[in-house]
């Protein structure tokens, strides 16, 4: 594989990116103007459009449902677990409290999550 990107980056090299304007562009020359890397662009911290306080306050209350959802996960699979003592159903216990567990760490997560992907 690499070299085959060695022998791609001379041949982009050995090919003139000016053009005459006497000769038509061929796709060589299409292929050797967009084999040159343009960066990363930089967007810069961004400011927040107007009314983004809304959408903020609404996002604020959706998280902090979801945060007492998990809770209420986790108190609802300790009272299946209290009730269900007697009957030694403890893999089903496990594999709920796994999934109330899992989703916890997604609401704790999800803010970095969504910083490293932007």
């Amino acid at each position: 594989m690499s070299s085959l990107l060695a022998a791609l980056t001379d041949a982009s090299q050995s090919v003139p990116t000016s053009v005459p304007p006497s000769v038509p562009e061929t796709a060589s020359h299409l292929v050797a103007a967009s084999a040159q890397p343009s960066g990363v662009p930089d967007v810069g911290g961004g400011e927040a459009p107007p009314g983004s306080n809304d959408l903020l306050k609404v996002l604020r209350w959706v998280a902090w449902t979801v945060t007492a959802l998990c809770v209420a996960g986790i108190f609802g699979v300790a009272a299946r677990m209290a009730l269900d003592h007697s009957r030694g159903g403890g893999r089903e216990h496990a594999r709920g409290l796994g999934f109330v567990l899992g989703a916890c760490l997604l609401v704790g997560a999800a803010s970095g999550i969504v910083g490293a992907l932007v």
